[in-house]
């Protein structure tokens, strides 16, 4: 099994890089934004690799860091999901992002994603909601209040002051970040219009 290729871009295609390591190039199929960020043909590059081996291919995916990796193989354990559609997913969330849609049970952002249909959204938020804060990464600190949020059991105030921000324009995971940062500020027991006003004040930093 290819665990990582340390090597030189030859080539970079529409949806895969060919990675030269001391002669020989591997083909590695990536996410949309891993190839916007891979760098360009000449230059060094470190990739770390999911192998897929079937009976007629061997198929190698890219990925710039190991949580991207493990996000694959964890959508991947979703019914309907293949490897086609979980790069389509990482293509354009984040793992960061995509951890906090689906604790905030946003059907909407990864519905974003090509061939991801209103089911398969659903089936993604549902079956991985208890899994997200162990791959959230650095986005990982407010991930409970989150869960909360989509689970419709965070408190009154918390809930009205996130729908008030987000009704000023502001994305969800955004009102949420800047609530979340306004409880560990002002403590806990604060009424919505002050969270309101606290969340306002990280949001314009």
């Amino acid at each position: 099994m290819i665990g990582k290729l340390k090597g030189t871009i030859d080539e970079i295609g529409d949806d895969h890089v060919v990675v030269d390591v001391h002669g020989v190039g591997y083909v590695a199929h990536c996410s949309a934004r891993t190839l916007s960020r891979i760098g360009s043909p000449g230059e060094a590059v470190v990739l770390f690799i999911e192998t897929y081996v079937r009976e007629d291919q061997l198929r190698l995916f890219g990925f710039l860091t190991t949580l991207e990796r493990e996000w694959f193989r964890l959508l991947q354990s979703v019914q309907g999901v293949g490897s086609k559609v979980a790069l389509a997913v990482l293509s354009v969330l984040t793992p960061g992002e995509l951890a906090n849609a689906i604790a905030l049970q946003d059907k909407t952002s990864i519905s974003r994603a090509p061939g991801v249909g209103p089911k398969v959204a659903v089936r993604i938020v549902t079956e991985l909601k208890n899994k997200a804060p162990a791959f959230a990464g650095g986005a990982g600190a407010n991930i409970g209040l989150k869960q909360e949020l989509g689970e419709g059991v965070a408190s009154a105030p918390v809930s009205d002051a996130v729908s008030a921000l987000s009704n000023l324009g502001y994305s969800r995971d955004q009102a949420a970040n800047a609530v979340a940062a306004a409880l560990k500020n002002g403590g806990e027991g604060l009424d919505s219009a002050k969270l309101i006003r606290l969340g306002l004040k990280e949001l314009a930093r």
